[in-house]
């Protein structure tokens, strides 16, 4: 029996609160919202959302006490949770979005975790094994910043813990940056698949990020530079210039469609929830990469901090093509 649970994990969530203007932000002026929202939020939140939205197994694995804002929110929508208590409430991030879908996000650091990272990745470790009704879960997706109080290589102890505890049977997905990303990369511990933007691509590999989004081939080279650091898949996200995804089953590219943006906030988040819904569905490389693509699309259409439904995504109308590297890229200087 194969499982299809994905079990997400968000070091700092928040409640992201969410101000939609109707015109240009003006700095030093006073403007009045057209809509508010408050959602909780952190990546590996929002990949739980869309997985809940979509019908999908999920289990959100955050710090964070009962009554907190954060938690409540998610047990109101239905989002299954395992929450390791802190004493402290969680942030909350406030996230500005003009008409045109320029997001102007303000993020909070998150309480301190100093002395819970042990606790935290024994919460992981359980939340990935098998439950009284199935199987241990198909994917672990570590996801966003880390809090203050966390080493830098949180990401990899968190990674072995799965690993010490399941080996290969579940697979780990990783999206963050900076230090706590290149610190696991450094770490030599196996990742499935990570979904990095074209900065943070960049980031670890060198390069420029908007060759990467205008040059497919070039994002392509760049993603098999990542792989060489004991990682499986890259589903590379390059906003309104669509997606890559290198792996071992090739290379593939697809361009975003046309929409009407309203905001980006939750966007990657939502395409690696799409691309990990029709993994654990069978879908082939390529049908996986139009839906992470379709799904993306689709939460940018959205006001606010809004996820879509795979049912309210079109991945046929997203076109997907085979690239083929025929030699090995050279190292950028």
């Amino acid at each position: 029996m194969n499982s299809t649970r994905i079990v997400t994990v968000t070091p700092n969530p928040s409640l992201d609160r969410t101000i939609e203007l109707g015109g240009e932000l003006q700095r030093g002026a006073v403007q009045r919202a057209v809509r508010t929202t408050a959602e909780p939020g952190g990546k590996g939140v929002n990949v739980s959302r869309v997985v809940v939205a979509s019908g999908g197994d999920t289990l959100a694995v955050l710090p964070g006490d009962e009554l907190d804002p954060v938690l409540l929110g998610l047990a109101t929508r239905g989002i299954p949770t395992a929450a390791l208590p802190i004493g402290a409430p969680l942030r909350s991030n406030v996230t500005v979005t003009e008409p045109t879908g320029t997001t102007t996000k303000l993020n909070e650091p998150g309480p301190s975790l100093a002395g819970r990272l042990g606790d935290l990745a024994a919460l992981v470790a359980d939340a990935a094994g098998p439950t009284p009704t199935g199987p241990a879960a198909s994917w672990v997706v570590l996801a966003g910043s880390l809090p203050p109080g966390l080493p830098d290589d949180a990401l990899a102890v968190l990674v072995r813990a799965v690993r010490d505890r399941h080996g290969d049977a579940v697979r780990i997905a990783v999206d963050s940056s900076g230090l706590p990303f290149t610190a696991l990369l450094q770490s030599g511990e196996r990742i499935d698949l990570v979904k990095p933007n074209a900065e943070e691509l960049a980031e670890v590999v060198g390069g420029d990020p908007e060759e990467y989004e205008r040059d497919p081939e070039a994002a392509v080279a760049a993603a098999h530079r990542l792989r060489e650091k004991h990682v499986d898949t890259v589903l590379l996200t390059l906003g309104s210039a669509g997606a890559v995804l290198v792996s071992g089953e090739g290379s593939h590219a697809a361009a975003a469609p046309r929409i009407t943006a309203r905001s980006t906030v939750g966007a990657g988040d939502s395409s690696l929830a799409g691309y990990l819904l029709a993994e654990v569905a069978g879908a082939s490389a390529p049908e996986r990469l139009a839906q992470a693509v379709a799904t993306g699309a689709a939460a940018a259409a959205l006001p606010g901090s809004d996820v879509p439904a795979l049912d309210h995504t079109d991945p046929g109308s997203v076109t997907v093509r085979t690239l083929h590297t025929t030699q090995e890229p050279a190292p950028i200087a």
